[in-house]
């Protein structure tokens, strides 16, 4: 009798507070799934300034409802916590939808018709600049070579970036200008590739031989800057995105940002993560920027880079590649270089998220961690291993040990399941994309696409996570589906789970009183459909601090 008396008086607490003064928002729908353990569903969210101040059934919050200033009546739809995305790039991905755009191509010849099509469009001698092409999915799966892209562009420079980033492709004349010849020597922690027999580069640069372009590729101002992220927002929220972790900023992103946010045109909240470079000192003097514009831009993470990816064997891994014997992979940064940075920000307060795909990157990134904890105690680091994609055994219970969270895009091992176990061998590839593993030692693993390296769209990650299929259903029963979460630990993964990896649990992730009202409406119930519908779902709206930022027609 007393507990359920403290539940009533529990409820009219809330009910009070949240009704005392009128809200400036109700929210109603035929469900809501808050991802609150204290009250998993309802049908009434109160907002008022931006908060949330009541979570209740129709009859509970009726009078209030009357009262609100505005109502966002859904229906039939289902509203959820607004989906996180814990690992992307945003100007990157607004200039993969202006530039040429080769994602899904499959085939070599498929690809050069493109560029071909795209060269007529451009001006004399203007660059061509574009991304997406994956060698894994073509029929003869070899990277290709300048002399291929020379046959339908001779005369221009062309750069195109592979997929995952983490290899270009150019072309004689942008060879010409960057002074890339065969006596210019590997950089390191990157890859000229080589014609075959010859020291002649092929036109594939991988990882930080990428960094041999930078000096002739086309300068990006702010005002393109600004573009691109604009275009990366508005895509977004039709996705129903409302907070995204931004893998590696720059300080004109970061003024960017500040602008956006100052004039009230930024459509999702931001978590920068800033790039490894003399941006640090200055905020490391500073610290962290924190709740900046309402909480719509914080800056409290450094973003570093342990190897390359695994499509283009950049991946650091203990044994060669099984498809490429004598190929381990590159170390972008050395691990004790990884370390000094970690101290540096723990003592500035900041967290570190650090790319790490191949075992062996994973190990080293760890040991770096281990490291900088003990040189600096501090009590709730959160330090991010980004991908986390390949793990040797020993290394899995070693993130709940260290209380590192390793960062993870479902997409990832639907797309790579292919050729995966191609580059790892049978008994290497039982470590990868180890959600379930990594869940059952006790951490948290928040989700994110890796955009545009894989689609934004959260409903293709959380459907990856629970099948580990392909849209087409394959393979039956998934691939190693021991690996596969539930529905409900796949939407933690997107919410809840993802706002702990950035401090903000407290803040987004779920619709409690408190939070801030951001919202994702959907035309179904995740949890009451088959898998393989979830990716049928219809974004039907997005509420950013209880404004409309997208709304289907």
């Amino acid at each position: 009798m007393w507990s359920e008396t403290r539940v009533f008086l529990a409820f009219v607490a809330v009910f009070l507070a949240g009704c005392a003064q009128a809200p400036d928002l109700a929210v109603v729908a035929r469900k809501i799934v808050t991802m609150d353990e204290k009250q998993p569903e309802a049908q009434v969210l109160l907002v008022r300034g931006g908060r949330i101040v009541a979570v209740g059934s129709r009859e509970q919050l009726a009078s209030s409802v009357k009262k609100a200033r505005q109502m966002l009546d859904f229906g039939d739809a289902v509203v959820y916590p607004g989906f996180i995305d814990a690992h992307l790039h945003v100007a990157s991905t607004g200039r993969a939808l202006m530039e040429l755009n080769l994602v899904g191509t499959r085939s070599l010849d498929e690809v050069l018709e493109k560029v071909r099509e795209k060269a007529a469009e451009l001006g004399p001698g203007e660059w061509l600049l574009g991304r997406g092409w994956d060698q894994n999915d073509w029929p003869v799966k070899r990277f290709p070579t300048r002399h291929d892209l020379d046959r339908v562009v001779p005369d221009r420079p062309v750069y195109l970036k592979r997929i995952d980033g983490h290899a270009g492709w150019a072309n004689s004349e942008a060879l010409r200008l960057a002074g890339i010849t065969a006596d210019t020597p590997d950089p390191e922690g990157g890859r000229i590739v080589r014609l075959p027999g010859t020291r002649e580069p092929s036109g594939i640069l991988v990882d930080n031989a990428m960094g041999l372009m930078s000096g002739v590729l086309p300068q990006e101002g702010p005002e393109l800057v600004r573009k691109q992220i604009l275009a990366a927002m508005d895509h977004f929220a039709s996705l129903g995105l409302t907070c995204v972790h931004d893998a590696g900023v720059d300080s004109v992103d970061l003024a960017v940002y500040r602008d956006l946010v100052d004039a009230g045109q930024a459509k999702v909240r931001v978590y920068a993560m800033l790039s490894h470079g003399p941006i640090l000192d200055d905020y490391f003097r500073s610290g962290p920027v924190l709740d900046y514009g309402n909480g719509m831009l914080t800056v409290r993470c450094v973003k570093l880079y342990a190897d390359g990816a695994l499509g283009s064997r950049g991946a650091a891994l203990f044994e060669p590649y099984s498809d490429d014997p004598g190929n381990r992979g590159l170390l972008v940064t050395p691990p004790e270089e990884i370390e000094a940075v970690a101290e540096r920000a723990l003592r500035a307060g900041f967290q570190v998220a650090t790319h790490a795909i191949g075992d062996r990157a994973n190990h080293l990134v760890l040991d770096a961690y281990e490291k900088a904890l003990a040189a600096v105690p501090t009590k709730d680091a959160r330090l991010r291993v980004e991908h986390a994609q390949v793990l040797a055994p020993q290394d899995i219970p070693r993130f709940a040990k260290l209380g590192v969270i390793p960062s993870m895009q479902p997409t990832h091992a639907t797309s790579d399941m292919p050729w995966a176990e191609d580059r790892l061998g049978p008994e290497r590839v039982r470590g990868a994309y180890a959600w379930r593993s990594l869940l059952d030692t006790g951490v948290r693993i928040p989700g994110g696409s890796d955009s545009p390296v894989e689609s934004a769209n959260p409903l293709l990650g959380l459907y990856a996570a629970v099948t580990r299929q392909d849209l087409d259903g394959n393979p039956p029963g998934g691939w190693y589906p021991e690996q596969c979460v539930t529905i409900h630990e796949a939407l933690r993964m997107f919410t809840i789970d993802a706002a702990y990896a950035a401090f903000q649990e407290d803040e987004l992730g779920s619709l409690s009183p408190g939070k801030r009202a951001d919202l994702t409406v959907l035309d179904r119930d995740l949890t009451g459909i088959p898998p393989g519908e979830i990716p049928n779902a219809k974004v039907l709206a997005t509420v950013v601090g209880g404004r409309v930022t997208y709304r289907s027609r």
